[in-house]
């Protein structure tokens, strides 16, 4: 843009605060004097700033002592111009440049345009200005400050810089740890693949039997070690001791709660009332929307809402994959917190779940980098599906998942209810944007790079998957995604043992491909049921009576593990009365395998699609309070 553009009516110096042109009063003193804010709630308001490491003009927004656009025109006014008109002074496309992407995110500033050889930066907030200025000066550059609003600066940011962020997003995570190269489309994948197949189908039809008792040692050898891991972390589970309310906090540090939703618009609302009550400072509260750029649904139904100004929307540009851990990773540049943590659509976290992850981090060493809360269920008695997924959820959230952490090993996290140190989750590269259990990824690459996940008894409590196909579909992407995380980080074995150590070493296969096995196999298995009954097995024959019933009281054992580790873990839930429902787990898990199959079918057809959950089709009860 041209010095002679700036010149014109209504004149640029209008909206420029100069060396001369600098804040009068401090900012308190205008919201008093303005009348726009009690002096008592002002008072209050510099108290929480302090505390938050935030600037007033936060406080007053995220609190709802004063609209946004109201603090910007009173701060502007306060330096004796005007906020920045980009209707009338567009910013200049040329200078883009000047400051990175990051800079600007981090600060609330854009580059706008220059003027009589001062370079017009957009500020948010003069604090932001303030803090970037010297950045600018040290390349010898001269600035000057003009007001303008987020959504302008962010706007002119995805502008300037979207297509950049949106192709980091997907390519966060180091090559050699990221499945992103997974997609079989090559003529060498696709005949390794066929030839696979066309090796296993020859050995059924030419050598059966022997061809099923591979199947059969596997199927074993896999249920075995699974079995043996679960009673091992089953007997190190701590149980969760009632906490008593965290300390009062000093200074809190700003926790970024990163919400992604696609096609949610029928739980939009619901969700922002559940956040709303959160009862962590709202100053010191970041919460993010991520919306795609495609859900105009969704878009429409928040605009509707009346989001507080502790909520932000951010619209995550289209790329060349659609998944939960690309949004994540766009997000997390707006994200202001140095905790952050990550919550799903459908989700009602525990008002307390903030305060307490603060004083968990407050009170843990360094080397902790992420909290994993308890996962339940808001609807666990709607029908037989509801209940038999609640008793799983026990089982896993709160006592093998558990015993993971404090056994040692490696601990693929949900989710949901997670939280991060940020300079840890940048450190091992964020989330993978191609892998569909970001989650669990994320758990062995944090312990590779020696962080440790620990939980915490927090609880947010979820819509429990109740009709067959979504649930299905649901566990089919969990498996494809544990699926991917195996072969990922089984590229380089030596590696991943130097890393990982044997113990978190053999874990990690127990716990990735051990369990995936025991899916896929599960038909192999159930042939046991045939001696059971007493009716011809298809190795008659080929194994000795004795062998073959040894198998068939292991096989029986495992069952019954598996229904008496869900009624130990019900004992610790508060769902005691779904207990008479746990034998009919022999009858749930079975679904698992039709999602086993299915996973395997499109990880080699299509890796990174992401099957999608509908939510809001259950109610939440009215005994779960939300």
């Amino acid at each position: 843009m041209s010095v002679d553009q700036f010149d014109q009516p209504p004149k640029a110096r209008d909206f420029v605060a100069d060396k001369g042109r600098r804040q009068r009063r401090p900012f308190s003193k205008v919201l008093i004097e303005n009348g726009a804010v009690p002096k008592t709630k002002v008072l209050d308001a510099m108290v929480t700033a302090r505390d938050c490491g935030v600037t007033l003009d936060r406080v007053a927004v995220a609190e709802n002592l004063a609209t946004s656009k109201k603090v910007l025109g009173l701060t502007a006014r306060n330096f004796g111009i005007k906020p920045l008109d980009t209707k009338a002074f567009p910013a200049d496309p040329a200078i883009g440049g000047l400051l990175s992407p990051e800079t600007c995110l981090t600060f609330g500033v854009v580059p706008w345009a220059y003027q009589d050889g001062l370079l017009i930066v957009a500020a948010s907030s003069p604090f932001g200005y303030d803090a970037c200025r010297p950045l600018l000066e040290k390349k010898g550059i001269a600035p000057a400050m003009a007001l303008a609003t987020e959504e302008d600066i962010e706007g002119l940011i995805i502008q300037r810089h979207g297509a950049a962020l949106a192709e980091r997003a997907e390519t966060h995570v180091p090559q050699d740890l990221s499945c992103r190269d997974f997609a079989m489309t090559s003529p060498l994948s696709i005949a390794i693949a066929s030839a696979f197949a066309c090796l296993n189908i020859l050995s059924l039809f030419l050598y059966p039997q022997l061809y099923f008792a591979s199947l059969v040692s596997i199927a074993v050898g896999a249920l075995a070690v699974t079995q043996v891991f679960r009673i091992i972390v089953a007997l190190k589970s701590p149980k969760f001791q009632h906490e008593t309310a965290p300390r009062r906090l000093g200074e809190r540090p700003v926790v970024s709660v990163l919400v992604p939703l696609f096609d949610e618009d029928a739980i939009a609302n619901s969700l922002v009332n559940r956040l709303k009550r959160l009862d962590y400072p709202k100053a010191c509260l970041d919460v993010l929307l991520i919306l795609e750029k495609s859900d105009q649904k969704t878009h429409d139904m928040l605009a509707q809402s009346d989001l507080p100004g502790w909520m932000r929307i951010v619209t995550v540009p289209e790329g060349t994959v659609q998944t939960k851990p690309r949004a994540l990773n766009y997000a997390l540049n707006y994200a202001r917190g140095e905790i952050i943590g990550v919550l799903d659509a459908e989700d009602a976290p525990a008002a307390d779940q903030i305060t307490r992850i603060v004083d968990r981090f407050a009170r843990s060493p360094p080397e902790v980098a992420c909290l994993q809360g308890i996962l339940d269920y808001y609807n666990p008695t709607a029908n037989w599906l509801s209940r038999c997924f609640t008793i799983e959820y026990a089982t896993w959230f709160r006592l093998l998942l558990p015993g993971v952490a404090s056994a040692g090993f490696a601990v693929p996290l949900g989710g949901t209810t997670v939280y991060f140190r940020r300079a840890a989750l940048e450190h091992v590269g964020c989330w993978d944007a191609h892998n569909v259990t970001e989650d669990a990824d994320l758990g062995i690459r944090l312990a590779r790079y020696g962080y440790r996940t620990e939980m915490v008894g927090t609880v947010t409590l979820e819509e429990a998957n109740n009709r067959p196909w979504p649930w299905i579909k649901q566990r089919s992407r969990w498996l494809k995604g544990y699926l991917q995380t195996w072969l990922v980080h089984s590229r380089n074995p030596k590696r991943l043992l130097r890393e990982l150590g044997l113990k978190r070493f053999l874990g990690f296969h127990a716990l990735f491909l051990c369990s995936s096995l025991q899916f896929l196999l599960m038909p192999v298995l159930w042939s046991f049921w045939l001696v059971v009954a007493g009716l011809p097995h298809p190795l008659d024959g080929f194994l000795t009576p004795d062998v073959r019933y040894g198998l068939t009281a292991l096989f029986l054992s495992s069952e019954a593990l598996s229904v008496t580790i869900g009624a130990f873990a019900l004992a610790r839930s508060p769902h005691k009365t779904l207990m008479p429902w746990v034998p009919s787990l022999l009858l749930y898990f079975p679904l698992g395998c039709i999602a086993a199959y299915k996973a395997l079918w499109e990880l080699v057809r299509k890796p990174f699609f992401w099957d999608k959950t509908a939510h809001g089709t259950s109610q939440p009860q009215s005994d779960t309070h939300v």
